[in-house]
């Protein structure tokens, strides 16, 4: 058992029922959308950030997106971390068939990747806080110089650069900034979209 000193934010049960099969540490969930109209939930989620720290760690596909968001409003930012679950294609044990999106949710997830995705956003487990590799200078003009924002074919090069990092591919510049900071330093940057670059 890992032990996680922040509380983890996910969508669902299944989701919880998962990460508590690997992880001693506060689980709440979100119940998809309801989280919309749950003022006591999100007073909730607002004292375990003052109090631990929260990890808001949702599936990669837009419903999964939109709930991330929504929280993130609620909370000071820097009381927030944020894990991501890759783009993985497939469908979990439970279901018959694939989400709308055909992609894997946290459920889905392996234990070595959900654990690597919390290390990934700084989360402290068994006493150890995660080591973003980066040096956190990346900006927004990098991007642009890059070619991954604000010119043709961005969007594209931002969803194959996602794909190479292992983060969702339809997270936003902004979102992928804060990721990329968190990653790998501007150096590694540009020689990963020098590989991936068309």
């Amino acid at each position: 058992m890992y032990k996680i000193k922040e509380a983890v934010i996910v969508e669902g049960i299944y989701d919880k029922n998962k990460l508590e099969g690997f992880l001693d540490g506060v689980i709440l969930t979100t119940h998809g959308f309801a989280v919309y109209s749950n003022d006591d939930f999100v007073k909730t989620i607002q004292l375990l950030a003052e109090k631990t720290g929260i990890v808001i760690f949702t599936d990669s596909d837009s419903a999964g997106m939109r709930i991330r968001s929504f929280i993130k409003q609620k909370v000071r930012p820097e009381l927030v971390k944020h894990a991501y679950a890759p783009d993985i294609s497939g469908t979990e044990r439970r279901k018959r068939r694939a989400s709308a999106e055909g992609l894997l949710g946290v459920e889905g997830m392996s234990e070595e990747i959900i654990i690597k995705a919390l290390r990934d956003a700084g989360c402290t487990i068994d006493g150890v806080k995660g080591d973003p590799a980066a040096d956190g200078g990346i900006t927004k003009t990098d991007l642009y110089m890059l070619g991954l924002s604000g010119g043709s074919g961005s969007k594209e090069l931002r969803e194959r650069l996602s794909r190479e990092i292992g983060v969702p591919a339809r997270l936003s510049a902004n979102m992928l900034l804060d990721v990329l900071n968190r990653l790998v330093s501007l150096d590694e940057l540009v020689e990963i979209v020098q590989k991936i670059k068309p």
